[in-house]
């Protein structure tokens, strides 16, 4: 039952037996010189060079350059000991970035040659390089409509203007020493409006278009000539922008949809000083393109990373693969007479300042201080939570300012400030969308215990900041097809380490604050969600978490000693009507006593929307008073992600199509394991629970399953890193492999059981969960309508028309005409007719959801195939409503049924009615 175990995180198939030692090629030494590599990096390269299986080409051993610079770069990374920069070792391979990744991904070949650390630096690196991609394709847009000449195309022999190139150098160097993390997209951008800028008020006014060169000129009629303006900017250190010298920058955010009042901050406090840092603030005359690249390339050695100066050239190691790449793409035209809008270009940039201005427009008539509203309810509660709730926010507000200075640097405090700002007001706006929907539901206007609670502000106003972070950060992943994950340092939980908010308690709010604030977009919800996927895989099962010393409470009940979620729930949609108020105030200790009768319960709100019927016994109610709320949501929660990651491992190793029975045996160990062995989770993650559930039950199985193909099937799940295997917990500061934990851990705690499956009578299998598309409910695919051919509904999407706000599902050309399929639907009766048939569809939908089958993913568009979906709820529909689901599918079912329909349609619209 036990895997070998080695120091490496896998072990392959067979045997492996140690390859020959293969002596230093000359080669390989030159190219150790070349790079000027130390000693012990040369030696560790080598070492990993042996280590590699040997690489073979027509029966002949290969030993690639381009593999040993892959081996040195490791070595080089893993001892700290770089001495070249990422560009160098491109070129000196002559690799582009997609071919180095693949290169290095190819060369870990055991899942344990790249290091967590090598793995981490690569990621930070390639992000970097994305995020610099869609500024210098935005860099050129801009520059084709502020300069007279410019670069606008790829054509090398174009890219060598000075004027473009001093600009784009001297952004290069504004990042590089401004911020200390470069991959910001938006402060990024924002310190590129500032340079540009800069240099449209020096110019002379002959290379600028227009509207820049009236902005500019309009300087010179305020007295100040060409010449003395950058000694009059540095008198604005002080003051603000002069109303005739912020004109400019203006237009500039205008243009680009961008905040005006966070870029002239940031020109005020940040660029200004740094034009002084690199002495062109008092120049005379236009910087001198030497210096600047001088400056540049001390800042680019010290970094160890790309060129970026190569992107004017279009240097081949910057080209990535063309489905990665960030390119300002043309608006598309109106396709139809009556569509006259000209629908934007979503690009990085563009989109992520998109996201801002939703954002922005969302909290236009918020406040950061409580509304007349809020007032009210506080007003009306017995102790009344006002000065507590300010002085919280003000205090939250100066440690939030400090640890954001910390992490991008002091000159950023004031844009730390502005963004806490944002999320005060945010949380002011859902606590007051909360509380009416409290009232709503519960007729009462006092809520003294819920707005006395320090834990629930606390975990409300995190999950406001988080959401606006994450709106300014959310190009992070700035390429659609990129995999990359790469984490901040002020990527989540950052910020519950700032507010000193536990992981469990914050998952409470979560789902009502997205409920209670239905404007948000579906970034913003992704990320939420992603951050309670977080809490649930890992975060919540640290030591110091609140979850172990309610999960004993729980254990202590008498009742249901070694069970803490009935898995009969499994099977049901997650469908339940628990607020944040219900889940706050939900009791987490047991008020029974051993051998008392009575039950020392303190009523809560959570105890009125428990009541099912005013006429329940005492007894009743004291019953269910006894469970945690908080505590039974989130298992079920644990459950269906576990099972959804568990599911996704098993497809993408076809163990379904191999071993049909074999998914809901391991769920079944899965889940016992969550249940009755949670100890096992503290400081560890929910896939290292299913990967050794995976293993074991293939091992008593006889199904030929090793761990080497475990996870490398899991590193291509989305949302994992490889830390997870390599880097496991045995006890306290011991880690090993994920293979140690099994061994050491995982089989001593659970043998007994695991041996149960191969018994004459094998434990009975868990439920198989009902996965909802979405934990909040909002389905990301279409749904099916059960026994409707080729029918699907799909979301509305919200339209911000309350804000003001364009909508980013507003109807495009193509949409349109998928309103209606075949032929017009005629009369408003018959739309009234198919909005009834869906809802009744749509309760045979639930129904069929208790049955516990596996979700199968639906696709946009399938044609009906014979014999298909019979007895999907149609059989209970009524004789009206098989008419009209036959009318539909005369109308939907094909192509050809259309087009026959079409030919039809001008000679027999009557009779075409009458069917």
């Amino acid at each position: 039952m036990h895997p070998k175990h080695s120091k490496k995180v896998a072990v392959s198939d067979s045997e492996e037996s140690s390859s020959p030692t293969r002596h230093k090629n000359a080669e390989f030494i030159l190219l150790c010189q070349s790079l000027k590599v130390e000693e012990n990096v040369n030696e560790r390269a080598w070492k990993i060079w042996e280590s590699m299986p040997t690489l073979l080409v027509n029966g002949i051993a290969l030993e690639n350059r381009k593999h040993w610079g892959i081996c040195i770069f490791i070595a080089a990374v893993d001892l700290n000991a770089v001495s070249f920069t990422l560009t160098e070792l491109q070129k000196t391979l002559d690799l582009n970035v997609t071919e180095f990744l693949q290169l290095l991904k190819k060369m870990d070949v055991n899942l344990d040659t790249v290091s967590t650390k090598v793995n981490l630096l690569v990621l930070r690196l390639v992000k970097k390089l994305h995020v610099f991609t869609a500024l210098f394709e935005k860099f050129k847009r801009i520059c084709e409509e502020i300069f007279e000449e410019t670069p606008c195309n790829q054509a090398p022999s174009d890219a060598n203007k000075p004027v473009v190139k001093v600009c784009w150098i001297t952004f290069l160097l504004a990042t590089g020493k401004l911020l200390q993390m470069e991959d910001d997209l938006v402060l990024s951008f924002q310190l590129l409006l500032c340079v540009l800028e800069y240099f449209i008020k020096i110019l002379p006014a002959e290379l600028i278009k227009e509207p820049y060169r009236a902005a500019a000129n309009s300087i010179i009629s305020s007295g100040l000539s060409r010449a003395s303006r950058r000694s009059h900017n540095r008198t604005t250190q002080a003051t603000n922008l002069t109303e005739v010298d912020s004109k400019v920058l203006e237009i500039l955010c205008q243009e680009n949809e961008c905040n005006t009042d966070e870029v002239k901050n940031i020109y005020l406090k940040s660029f200004l000083p740094f034009l002084d840092k690199i002495k062109i603030s008092s120049c005379t005359e236009f910087p001198e393109l030497d210096t600047l690249s001088r400056q540049y390339e001390e800042l680019y050695h010290r970094n160890k990373d790309f060129d970026g100066r190569l992107f004017l050239e279009c240097d081949k190691t910057l080209q990535m693969d063309p489905e990665d790449r960030c390119e300002e793409r043309t608006p598309k035209m109106p396709q139809t007479e009556d569509d006259h809008t000209v629908h934007p270009p979503q690009t990085p940039v563009r989109a992520a300042m998109n996201t801002i201005q939703q954002l922005q427009m969302i909290l236009n008539t918020a406040d950061d201080k409580p509304s007349e509203t809020l007032k009210a309810y506080f007003n009306n509660c017995t102790i009344n939570p006002t000065t507590n709730i300010t002085k919280r926010v003000e205090n939250l507000g100066q440690k939030f300012q400090d640890k954001f200075a910390r992490a991008m640097g002091e000159e950023w405090a004031e844009i730390g400030s502005q963004r806490y700002n944002l999320g005060v007001r945010l949380y002011y706006r859902v606590m007051e969308s909360m509380l009416k929907s409290e009232e709503k539901r519960l007729s009462v206007q006092n809520f003294s215990k819920l707005l006395n609670d320090a834990t629930f502000h606390g975990s409300l106003l995190t999950c406001a900041v988080e959401v606006v972070m994450t709106t300014y950060g959310m190009a992070r992943n700035v390429s659609s097809k990129s995999s990359i994950q790469a984490e901040t340092d002020l990527s989540f939980p950052w910020i519950l380490r700032v507010f000193n908010i536990k992981a469990y308690e914050f998952y409470k709010v979560i789902e009502s604050f997205i409920k209670a604030e239905p404007n948000l977009t579906r970034e913003m919800i992704k990320h939420v969600e992603r951050c309670e996927h977080r809490i649930m895989e890992s975060i919540a099962w640290q030591s110091d978490s609140p979850l172990f010393d309610i999960l004993k409470q729980q254990k202590e009940r008498d009742d249901q000693p070694d069970q803490l979620e009935s898995t009969s729930t499994l099977k049901q949609p997650l469908q339940h009507s628990h607020t944040a108020a219900d889940l706050y105030l939900s009791p987490v200790r047991s008020p029974w006593k051993k051998g008392s009768g009575t039950a020392n319960t303190v009523p809560t709100q959570q105890t009125k929307t428990e009541t099912s019927s005013p006429w329940q016994s005492q007894s009743q109610l004291q019953q269910k008073s006894q469970k945690s709320t908080s505590l039974s949501l989130f298992y079920k929660k644990v459950y269906r992600l576990a099972y959804l990651r568990l599911n996704m491992l098993c497809n993408h190793l076809h163990l379904p199509s191999e071993h049909p029975q074999l998914e809901a045996i391991i769920w079944t160990l899965f889940q016992h394991t969550l249940a009755n062995e949670h100890e096992l989770m503290k400081d560890r993650h929910l896939d290292q629970i299913m990967m050794c559930s995976m293993y074991a039950i293939c091992k008593v199985k006889n199904i030929d399953l090793r761990f080497k193909t475990i996870v490398t099937a899991y590193k291509d799940l989305p949302n994992t890193n490889q830390e997870t295997f390599k880097h496991v917990l045995i006890k306290e500061g011991q880690y090993d492999s994920i293979i140690g934990f099994y061994n050491l851990v995982f089989i001593q705690r659970l043998k007994t059981n695991i041996l149960q499956y191969v018994s004459t009578r094998p434990p009975t299998l868990s439920p198989i969960p009902h996965v909802p598309r979405s934990s909040f409910g909002f389905p990301t695919s279409p749904l099916r309508v059960p026994g409707g051919n080729n029918i699907y509904v799909s979301p509305l999407k919200s339209s911000y028309k309350t804000d003001g706000l364009l909508s980013p599902t507003k109807m495009t050309p193509r949409t349109r005409i998928l309103v209606s399929i075949g032929e017009p639907f005629g009369t408003p009766e018959k739309f009234q007719k198919i909005n009834q048939l869906v809802s009744s569809s749509d309760r045979h939908l639930k129904r069929a959801g208790d049955t516990g089958s596996v979700p199968k993913p639906l696709k946009r568009l399938r044609f009906d195939m014979d014999e298909q979906d019979e007895a999907n709820g149609s059989k209970h529909l009524s004789g009206e409503s098989k008419l009209l689901q036959q009318k539909i599918a005369e109308m939907t079912s094909t192509r050809n049924k259309i087009q026959e329909q079409k030919m039809k349609d001008g000679t027999s619209d009557t009779k075409r009615d009458e069917n």
